[in-house]
């Protein structure tokens, strides 16, 4: 058997030299070549280079000058890449410790399952490589909230935020893979039913260098497990709620500071126009601007839109209660409702659309809807 072991690299030069040694001797019963893919800013890629030429088995590295996606998008990359089907993805901090790319391959030799998952909550699994107690209580946190939101899809998983696992790369449909952070294995398990085996390993001490953590991945894994568990709907709802409260935080405060109330509501709604937009371009669609118009087009398309809307929402609020009889609350909330549908609408169709030149003019209406549900429903379960 022939394994590609896959191994994300961020300024990781001092366990380069170590991994490729245990890797090596790891490798009884199958052949084994290491693929880095290296997002590094230090002297990493040209050190596994060094290592390479003197390793007993084929050591390649990918480095991407402009990264994109995080360790998510290092892996996508990595398996796209990858010399063989048969892949083991793993970090390069020797905390996943290459003893047990054996025990992983032996696994999945049985043939009843697609991935392998190496668990730290299973068996004689362990997580004493963690830092702290805090970051042991964040991660099996965030492994309960998770497996809370999946229960069907990680029913069989008890370790979904680990990053050590084998996967048959023939069972994933990379291009519909969205990485954005570190939690890959969480993408791959939302976005496809597989067949899941686990065995258990101790998460060890780095061996050298400083852990990636931050509370910035933190705020990465909540983007990337709202999206998978709601669609981008959700998120864009999360942006416009957000974006409520701060209008009416911003209204109270130029208030109390003596501006006019109509002043302050014009105020108050163009700032949370521009943040909105801001963070919907950061956290919502993201995945789209590549294929979209330039930012400042997005912008103007965005900016007028929202203008508009809150124009014409107003007159339509009036005019609903004065001939339905409902309170201004009710009315309100029925033209919010509304409005954010149409929002959403224009921002994945109009906002986000795909240059396409000479895009073909049939079955236009059936692309939009496809479309739509596309970028709205949840690629997991619901």
């Amino acid at each position: 058997m022939q394994v590609t072991v896959v191994v994300p690299t961020f300024n990781e030069a001092p366990n380069v030299a170590e991994l490729v040694r245990r890797v090596t001797a790891a490798a009884q019963g199958f052949e084994v070549d290491i693929l880095f893919v290296d997002d590094s800013t230090d002297d990493t890629p040209r050190v596994i280079e060094r290592v390479a030429r003197a390793a007993s088995v084929p050591v390649r590295v990918i480095h991407r000058d402009v990264p994109s996606g995080g360790l998510g998008g290092a892996v996508s990359a990595g398996l796209a890449a990858a010399a063989s089907d048969v892949c083991v993805v793993m970090d390069g901090d020797l905390q996943h410790p290459p003893e047990d790319i054996a025990t992983l391959v032996n696994r999945f030799r049985r043939g009843d399952a697609d991935l392998v998952v190496a668990s730290r909550y299973v068996a004689e699994g362990a997580s004493s490589g963690l830092a702290d107690r805090t970051r042991i209580l964040v991660s099996r946190a965030s492994t309960h909230v998770t497996k809370a939101m999946f229960p069907i899809r990680l029913r069989d998983v008890s370790d979904p935020m680990t990053g050590f696992f084998l996967v048959d790369r023939t069972r994933l449909d990379l291009d519909e893979l969205r990485p954005r952070g570190f939690k890959i294995l969480l993408e791959i398990l939302a976005r496809r039913q597989l067949r899941v085996a686990e065995i258990p390993f101790s998460f060890a001490d780095r061996h050298a260098g400083d852990s990636k953590a931050s509370f910035r991945q933190g705020i990465h894994f909540l983007a990337q497990l709202t999206s998978l568990r709601f669609g981008k709907m959700s998120l864009f709802a999360v942006i416009g709620g957000l974006g409520a409260i701060a209008n009416l935080g911003i209204v109270w405060v130029l208030s109390h500071l003596g501006v006019g109330d109509v002043v302050a509501m014009i105020i108050a709604a163009e700032t949370t126009i521009i943040a909105n937009f801001v963070l919907q371009e950061r956290f919502v669609f993201q995945d789209m601007r590549a294929d979209a118009s330039g930012i400042v087009s997005r912008f103007a398309k965005s900016f007028a839109f929202n203008n508009t809307e809150l124009i014409v929402r107003i007159p339509i609020t009036a005019l609903i209660i004065s001939n339905w009889h409902i309170s201004v609350v009710i009315a309100t909330g029925i033209t919010l409702v509304v409005a954010f549908i149409l929002r959403f609408l224009f921002h994945s169709l109009v906002v986000y659309a795909p240059r396409r030149a000479g895009a073909q003019k049939a079955s236009a209406a059936r692309g939009l809807v496809e479309e739509l549900d596309r970028q709205a429903i949840s690629p997991g379960e619901l």
